[in-house]
């Protein structure tokens, strides 16, 4: 395989131009291209959002990163089935909510798929034509969901194309699977190839000839040899042979495909045209666009999508997951993970994990700000300094104890977003307990009165928390460490370095940070004292089904399924989660430990005829351990789950008893993993606390 030298930035550059695509065409999805000319004229830039908010989850970006999960269970393309992202979807969405658009069965397309996956319908019969007709099948889903395939298969059209069907065959047939090997292709073939036209005719390699899809690209092709200057004209052409009105459904695929033709071609070359294109012809417009976006983005690179584009994105990316810490993302973050699973499908070498937060993309400035008191934070950009890529924060005037941040969100709550129709819910990226570490620099020129320290943010009780000040050295690097204190009911927001001047003004300067990154165990105690609703459960917490809720202080949990809500980080390794709780009604009231997602995790608590029981899910919930514990309905017990590699000990106190079980997961362990909490077939449960500990 041709892998080419600038992967890293390439696949950045994709990535980022897809969420630019889908950015600046969300608000005006489902406009027509006339009400788009008639109310807002010519398209030039993002259209005005919510004021102070944080652009919204949109299906474009999450469930593509929510598919990358069956690679990470099978690294090698040749085995992995449609079976296998059927499991990723209903591993990391909740039953029927979030992540993409709940129309109903027989409505939506991927709304159907969910529930034919969740019946027990296997992929790729899950999203057939056969199960489900030829309306529903040919959506538009097929397309927008594959520009990552062709991102981890670089100058590999044909894998990426193949690849891209098994995952899109979890939710279309027909067209929709033809809209995804276009789209992968293209994508892939971008990294050497430039010429609109010349990817668009490669994409077409993958596509059966003569299929609609086949017959929609090659009339716009041909339409744009005879007029070239004139994308109105063509639109006119695309609309009236190839328009909405030939085709069933809400959104059918053919259209939109024509919109994304219409985008490269003429848009020659230029991202800012294409995209701009693309959007104004209106339908489905952040998928038109954002598909756009991604083969321009890899095509042009980084230096071929202007700073308007980049700017007011700052590098955040919001999606909807299941798994609350996937809900909080950096487009650099986004770029390592496709990078190490690309190096992993072509059987190359994976980078060691790079930190969280790095600079090492030209212009990635990874979601940071900076605030400051008695200083002038005035941009950040990233550089280099002799040769080391950084975040360079330029200060005007820092005074005498004066004060500048420089930080990252961690968390967000849903008020913060413009909109949340597609459920986004966060748990926390950073928890007491756990160590961060950074690099960072003050140039030579800098006085000898400057200190730093890290810090978090626990927005629960307006708090900052910090390590102690070191004195800078000019023109030095400095490691710093902070290992945050155990805390109770605490919501940690923000992490990063502050700067304190305890000399005369610094007038001006800059302050370069090369890393920062946390880890460890977690350490804290939650009371639910601060819990507010958001999203279906409570903040800091996700669900995958049942009704969860606050009443009388505790946190209740009662449903007729398998009821599960979760929290933490699903990288936490070995730890202690304590809880105490009250059984209300019915025979099943657990804690979890290890969750990898709605179909892996481990889980103990009270079970039926007086017992307590230790379970694994793959899944389903098998028990692996049990023992007699006389429970009643209405008395609170503490129950204790300690895991340690594959070692799990499972404790409860409580109605006068105590009992202990130990079991060894010799078969595929769980070896990570979030917390969470489960009323079972019918339950109804009272959470009066959590404690999560490093394990003993």
């Amino acid at each position: 395989m041709n892998f080419p030298r600038d992967y890293g930035d390439r696949v950045y550059a994709g990535w980022l131009g897809k969420c630019i695509g889908v950015r600046f065409g969300a608000p005006l999805e489902n406009w027509t291209y006339e009400e788009i000319r008639d109310n807002l004229g010519e398209l030039t830039g993002y259209v005005a959002e919510d004021r102070g908010k944080i652009f919204k989850p949109d299906d474009d970006t999450s469930v593509p990163l929510i598919l990358l999960g069956a690679l990470e269970k099978h690294p090698a393309p040749s085995e992995i089935t449609a079976a296998d992202f059927g499991d990723a979807l209903l591993n990391a969405v909740g039953c029927e909510h979030g992540s993409f658009w709940w129309g109903g069965y027989g409505i939506s397309t991927e709304h159907t798929a969910y529930l034919n996956l969740l019946g027990g319908i296997p992929a790729p019969r899950s999203g057939s034509i056969a199960q489900n007709g030829k309306a529903l099948a040919e959506q538009i889903g097929g397309q927008i969901f594959s520009d990552i395939w062709g991102l981890l298969l670089p100058n590999n059209p044909r894998d990426a194309a193949d690849l891209s069907e098994r995952a899109a065959s979890v939710s279309h047939d027909g067209a929709g699977l033809h809209g995804a090997r276009f789209i992968a292709a293209t994508v892939s073939a971008a990294f050497s190839e430039r010429d609109p036209r010349r990817l668009i005719e490669i994409g077409l390699e993958q596509v059966p000839h003569d299929s609609d899809y086949d017959r929609v690209m090659r009339a716009m092709l041909a339409f744009h040899t005879t007029c070239s200057d004139d994308w109105r004209a063509a639109f006119a052409y695309l609309k009236a042979n190839f328009g909405y009105q030939h085709y069933a459904g809400i959104v059918p695929i053919i259209p939109n495909a024509g919109v994304v033709a219409l985008g490269l071609l003429y848009g020659a070359g230029d991202f800012s045209r294409a995209i701009q294109i693309a959007n104004m012809a209106g339908w489905d417009t952040d998928c038109n666009v954002g598909n756009v976006g991604a083969i321009m983005g890899v095509s042009v690179g980084i230096n071929g999508i202007e700073a308007r584009w980049r700017e007011p994105m700052n590098d955040l990316l919001i999606t909807a997951s299941l798994i609350g810490t996937h809900s909080l993302l950096t487009i650099p973050g986004c770029a390592d993970r496709l990078v190490r699973l690309g190096q992993q499908l072509t059987g190359g070498e994976s980078d060691p994990r790079a930190p969280r937060c790095h600079f090492t993309y030209p212009g990635s400035t990874g979601n940071f700000q900076a605030w400051g008191d008695k200083g002038r934070p005035i941009h950040l950009l990233q550089t280099q300094v002799n040769g080391v890529p950084v975040l360079r924060t330029a200060i005007r005037k820092l005074n005498k104890k004066g004060e500048i941040r420089v930080f990252t969100r961690t968390h967000y709550r849903t008020s913060e977003l413009g909109s949340n129709y597609y459920g986004a819910a966060f748990t926390p990226l950073l928890y007491p307990g756990q160590t961060i570490r950074a690099r960072m620099q003050i140039p030579s020129d800098a006085p000898d009165t400057i200190h730093a320290a890290l810090f978090v943010y626990d927005v629960n009780h307006q708090k900052l928390h910090q390590a102690a000040a070191e004195p800078l050295m000019a023109g030095e690097w400095h490691d710093l460490t902070y290992t945050v204190p155990p805390m109770t009911d605490a919501l940690i927001s923000q992490v990063g370095v502050l700067l304190r001047n305890t000399g005369e003004l610094w007038e001006t300067g800059s302050f370069h940070l090369e890393h920062l990154d946390w880890g460890g165990a977690p350490q804290f105690l939650g009371t639910f004292a601060h819990a507010i609703p958001e999203t279906g459960a409570i903040s800091e917490w996700t669900y995958w089904r049942g009704y969860w809720r606050l009443e009388d202080g505790a946190y209740h949990g009662s449903g007729v399924l398998e009821n599960e809500s979760y929290t933490g980080d699903i990288g936490w390794k070995d730890y202690t989660i304590t809880a105490e709780l009250t059984p209300l009604i019915g025979d099943h009231h657990l804690i979890m430990a290890r969750v990898q997602g709605a179909l892996h995790s481990y889980a103990f608590g009270l079970s039926p005829d007086g017992t307590v029981t230790l379970y694994k899910k793959t899944r389903k919930n098998q028990a692996v351990a049990s023992a007699a514990f006389v429970w009643r309905m209405g008395e609170s017990v503490r129950l204790k789950l300690t895991v340690r590699g594959n070692r799990l000990i499972a404790e409860v106190d409580g109605c006068g008893q105590h009992q202990r079980l130990a079991w060894n997961d010799d078969e595929s362990p769980y070896l990570n993993g979030q917390i969470g909490l489960a009323c079972w077939h019918g339950s109804h449960t009272a959470y009066h606390m959590i404690e999560v500990g490093k394990e003993h």
